[in-house]
Protein backbone atom coordinates (compact mmCIF):
# COMPACT_ATOMS: atom_id res chain seq x y z
CA UNK A 1 0.00 0.00 0.00
CA UNK A 2 1.81 3.31 -0.82
CA UNK A 3 2.04 6.71 1.16
CA UNK A 4 1.94 9.71 -0.98
CA UNK A 5 2.22 13.67 -0.59
CA UNK A 6 0.20 15.80 -2.98
CA UNK A 7 0.83 19.37 -3.14
CA UNK A 8 -2.81 20.82 -4.13
CA UNK A 9 -3.70 23.67 -6.47
CA UNK A 10 -6.75 25.20 -4.44
CA UNK A 11 -9.92 25.64 -6.92
CA UNK A 12 -10.99 28.88 -7.33
CA UNK A 13 -14.21 28.42 -5.13
CA UNK A 14 -12.66 26.96 -2.24
CA UNK A 15 -13.06 29.93 0.33
CA UNK A 16 -9.75 28.87 1.84
CA UNK A 17 -7.93 30.01 -1.58
CA UNK A 18 -8.64 33.32 -1.86
CA UNK A 19 -8.21 34.02 1.76
CA UNK A 20 -4.03 32.32 1.85
CA UNK A 21 -3.37 34.10 -1.74
CA UNK A 22 -4.32 37.81 -0.06
CA UNK A 23 -1.93 36.12 3.31
CA UNK A 24 0.35 34.57 1.07
CA UNK A 25 3.48 34.31 4.21
CA UNK A 26 0.81 32.69 6.26
CA UNK A 27 0.33 28.97 7.27
CA UNK A 28 -2.89 27.48 7.50
CA UNK A 29 -2.97 24.61 9.75
CA UNK A 30 -6.29 22.54 9.11
CA UNK A 31 -6.62 21.28 12.36
CA UNK A 32 -9.58 18.74 11.41
CA UNK A 33 -12.31 18.50 9.26
CA UNK A 34 -15.98 17.12 8.18
CA UNK A 35 -16.94 17.57 5.07
CA UNK A 36 -20.52 17.00 3.34
CA UNK A 37 -21.28 16.92 -0.36
CA UNK A 38 -22.19 20.70 -0.13
CA UNK A 39 -20.64 21.71 2.76
CA UNK A 40 -18.20 21.79 5.21
CA UNK A 41 -16.53 22.41 9.03
CA UNK A 42 -12.91 22.80 9.36
CA UNK A 43 -10.98 23.67 12.22
CA UNK A 44 -8.10 25.78 11.73
CA UNK A 45 -4.70 26.87 13.38
CA UNK A 46 -3.31 29.96 12.30
CA UNK A 47 -0.08 32.12 13.20
CA UNK A 48 -0.03 35.45 11.83
CA UNK A 49 0.23 39.33 12.72
CA UNK A 50 -2.30 39.93 10.32
CA UNK A 51 -5.03 37.10 12.79
CA UNK A 52 -7.35 39.88 13.10
CA UNK A 53 -7.57 40.57 9.16
CA UNK A 54 -7.40 37.33 8.43
CA UNK A 55 -10.58 36.79 10.61
CA UNK A 56 -12.14 39.87 8.65
CA UNK A 57 -11.12 37.98 5.28
CA UNK A 58 -12.87 34.73 6.43
CA UNK A 59 -15.85 36.64 7.77
CA UNK A 60 -16.49 38.05 3.85
CA UNK A 61 -16.64 35.79 2.07
CA UNK A 62 -20.15 34.71 0.77
CA UNK A 63 -20.01 30.87 0.55
CA UNK A 64 -18.90 31.24 4.39
CA UNK A 65 -21.65 30.95 7.22
CA UNK A 66 -19.95 30.71 10.07
CA UNK A 67 -16.84 31.69 11.86
CA UNK A 68 -15.64 31.66 15.33
CA UNK A 69 -12.47 32.23 17.45
CA UNK A 70 -12.12 29.66 19.47
CA UNK A 71 -8.87 30.55 21.08
CA UNK A 72 -6.51 33.27 20.53
CA UNK A 73 -2.88 33.63 22.63
CA UNK A 74 -0.86 36.81 20.63
CA UNK A 75 -0.21 36.23 17.16
CA UNK A 76 -1.57 32.59 16.86
CA UNK A 77 -5.73 31.67 16.67
CA UNK A 78 -8.22 28.52 16.32
CA UNK A 79 -10.55 29.03 14.32
CA UNK A 80 -14.06 27.26 12.86
CA UNK A 81 -14.99 27.89 9.65
CA UNK A 82 -18.60 26.68 8.60
CA UNK A 83 -19.39 26.94 4.59
CA UNK A 84 -21.87 26.07 2.34
CA UNK A 85 -19.85 25.51 -0.93
CA UNK A 86 -18.31 22.62 -1.79
CA UNK A 87 -15.74 21.23 0.60
CA UNK A 88 -11.89 21.25 0.28
CA UNK A 89 -11.81 17.60 1.17
CA UNK A 90 -14.72 16.53 -1.59
CA UNK A 91 -12.40 14.64 -3.73
CA UNK A 92 -11.12 12.51 -0.81
CA UNK A 93 -14.59 12.30 -0.29
CA UNK A 94 -15.36 10.94 -3.25
CA UNK A 95 -12.52 8.46 -3.61
CA UNK A 96 -12.58 6.92 -0.40
CA UNK A 97 -9.60 8.24 0.94
CA UNK A 98 -9.26 9.56 4.54
CA UNK A 99 -6.13 12.21 5.23
CA UNK A 100 -4.30 12.79 7.85
CA UNK A 101 -4.35 15.51 10.30
CA UNK A 102 -3.31 18.47 10.32
CA UNK A 103 -2.42 19.33 6.47
CA UNK A 104 -0.73 22.68 5.18
CA UNK A 105 -2.38 25.45 2.91
CA UNK A 106 0.11 28.40 2.34
CA UNK A 107 -0.64 30.67 -0.83
CA UNK A 108 -3.47 28.46 -2.28
CA UNK A 109 -1.71 25.50 -1.85
CA UNK A 110 -2.66 22.49 0.21
CA UNK A 111 -0.18 19.99 0.80
CA UNK A 112 -1.63 16.44 1.46
CA UNK A 113 -0.29 13.04 3.06
CA UNK A 114 -2.51 10.10 2.02
CA UNK A 115 -2.25 6.57 3.18
CA UNK A 116 -4.50 4.18 0.77
CA UNK A 117 -4.08 1.89 -2.09
CA UNK A 118 -2.91 2.42 -5.56
CA UNK A 119 -6.39 2.24 -7.28
CA UNK A 120 -7.73 4.59 -4.50
CA UNK A 121 -4.92 7.00 -5.30
CA UNK A 122 -5.25 6.18 -9.10
CA UNK A 123 -9.33 7.63 -8.33
CA UNK A 124 -8.10 10.47 -6.86
CA UNK A 125 -6.18 11.58 -9.31
CA UNK A 126 -8.91 10.99 -12.07
CA UNK A 127 -11.11 12.83 -9.68
CA UNK A 128 -8.61 15.77 -9.76
CA UNK A 129 -8.04 15.96 -13.46
CA UNK A 130 -12.07 15.84 -14.03
CA UNK A 131 -12.85 18.41 -11.99
CA UNK A 132 -9.84 20.66 -13.02
CA UNK A 133 -7.74 20.90 -10.01
CA UNK A 134 -4.22 20.94 -10.51
CA UNK A 135 -1.84 18.78 -8.39
CA UNK A 136 2.12 17.95 -8.08
CA UNK A 137 2.79 13.91 -6.83
CA UNK A 138 5.83 15.26 -4.30
CA UNK A 139 6.46 11.40 -3.34
CA UNK A 140 5.03 7.58 -3.49
CA UNK A 141 6.92 5.29 -1.43
CA UNK A 142 5.27 1.98 0.20
CA UNK A 143 4.68 1.80 3.68
CA UNK A 144 7.93 0.84 5.25
CA UNK A 145 10.16 2.57 2.63
CA UNK A 146 13.11 4.69 4.23
CA UNK A 147 13.26 8.39 3.71
CA UNK A 148 15.92 7.46 1.51
CA UNK A 149 13.94 5.65 -0.49
CA UNK A 150 11.63 8.57 -1.32
CA UNK A 151 14.34 11.14 -2.13
CA UNK A 152 14.14 10.75 -6.14
CA UNK A 153 11.71 10.72 -8.64
CA UNK A 154 11.93 6.97 -10.88
CA UNK A 155 13.05 9.48 -12.99
CA UNK A 156 15.96 10.88 -10.88
CA UNK A 157 16.76 6.96 -9.96
CA UNK A 158 16.88 5.87 -12.97
CA UNK A 159 19.01 8.69 -14.95
CA UNK A 160 21.25 8.47 -11.52
CA UNK A 161 21.58 4.58 -11.67
CA UNK A 162 22.85 5.14 -15.51
CA UNK A 163 25.59 7.26 -14.83
CA UNK A 164 26.81 5.13 -12.15
CA UNK A 165 26.76 2.16 -14.18
CA UNK A 166 28.79 4.01 -17.27
CA UNK A 167 31.32 5.23 -14.70
CA UNK A 168 30.60 8.87 -14.64
CA UNK A 169 30.87 8.45 -11.12
CA UNK A 170 34.56 6.85 -10.77
CA UNK A 171 37.44 8.24 -10.19
CA UNK A 172 38.94 8.98 -12.75
CA UNK A 173 35.94 8.75 -14.56
CA UNK A 174 35.24 6.58 -17.41
CA UNK A 175 32.46 8.26 -18.78
CA UNK A 176 31.45 12.17 -19.75
CA UNK A 177 27.86 13.92 -19.30
CA UNK A 178 27.65 13.46 -22.96
CA UNK A 179 27.84 9.71 -23.27
CA UNK A 180 25.70 9.26 -20.47
CA UNK A 181 23.00 11.71 -22.32
CA UNK A 182 23.13 9.42 -25.12
CA UNK A 183 22.61 6.35 -23.44
CA UNK A 184 19.59 7.36 -22.45
CA UNK A 185 18.31 9.10 -25.33
CA UNK A 186 18.17 12.74 -24.14
CA UNK A 187 20.25 16.25 -24.48
CA UNK A 188 23.12 16.98 -22.32
CA UNK A 189 21.08 19.71 -20.73
CA UNK A 190 18.42 17.67 -19.55
CA UNK A 191 20.40 15.01 -18.09
CA UNK A 192 22.60 17.32 -16.56
CA UNK A 193 19.47 19.29 -14.72
CA UNK A 194 18.00 15.61 -14.06
CA UNK A 195 21.28 14.45 -12.36
CA UNK A 196 21.86 17.98 -10.33
CA UNK A 197 18.65 17.85 -8.54
CA UNK A 198 19.17 14.23 -7.73
CA UNK A 199 22.49 14.97 -6.26
CA UNK A 200 21.39 17.78 -4.85
CA UNK A 201 18.63 15.69 -2.76
CA UNK A 202 21.11 13.22 -1.76
CA UNK A 203 23.86 15.69 -0.28
CA UNK A 204 20.72 17.82 1.74
CA UNK A 205 19.71 14.31 3.45
CA UNK A 206 22.96 13.29 3.93
CA UNK A 207 23.97 16.15 5.31
CA UNK A 208 20.40 16.59 7.29
CA UNK A 209 20.95 12.73 8.78
CA UNK A 210 24.77 14.15 9.83
CA UNK A 211 22.81 16.90 12.15
CA UNK A 212 20.96 14.92 13.70
CA UNK A 213 23.34 11.82 14.80
CA UNK A 214 24.90 12.52 18.05
CA UNK A 215 27.76 14.87 17.48
CA UNK A 216 26.80 15.74 14.40
CA UNK A 217 26.91 19.77 13.62
CA UNK A 218 24.16 21.52 12.69
CA UNK A 219 23.59 22.58 8.83
CA UNK A 220 21.52 25.85 7.23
Amino acid sequence: MPRAELSISLPTDVWLRDVSTAHPTTEFEVVTALAGERSGIALLSVVSEELISILTDVEGRRDVTGVELIWKRRSTGLLQVETESAPLLLPLWRAGIPIEMPFTVRDGTATWELTTSSDRLSELGSILAETDIGYDIEYVAEIGASEADRLLTDRQREVLLAAFEAGYYAVPRESTLTEVAEDLGVSKATCSDVLHRAESALVSWLLREHASAPGGSPTR
